[in-house]
């Protein structure tokens, strides 16, 4: 059997599953950027098409 010592490092050294989850937390990332930066770009339009119609 191995020796607790042994097993954490193989653990360590094992970045077979990291990869996934850094493409998950990238990819939340992106999400979350573009959701932020659409809402920034639609309040800025309907601002701006409310000057040009007068509405606002």
């Amino acid at each position: 059997m191995k020796t607790l010592n042994t097993m954490l490092k193989a653990f360590w050294q094992d970045e077979a599953g990291l990869t996934m989850v850094e493409y998950a937390v990238a990819g939340t990332l992106i999400t979350l950027g573009a959701a932020a930066a659409f809402t920034a770009l639609g309040g800025a339009v309907t601002a701006q098409i409310g000057l040009i119609t007068g509405l606002i």
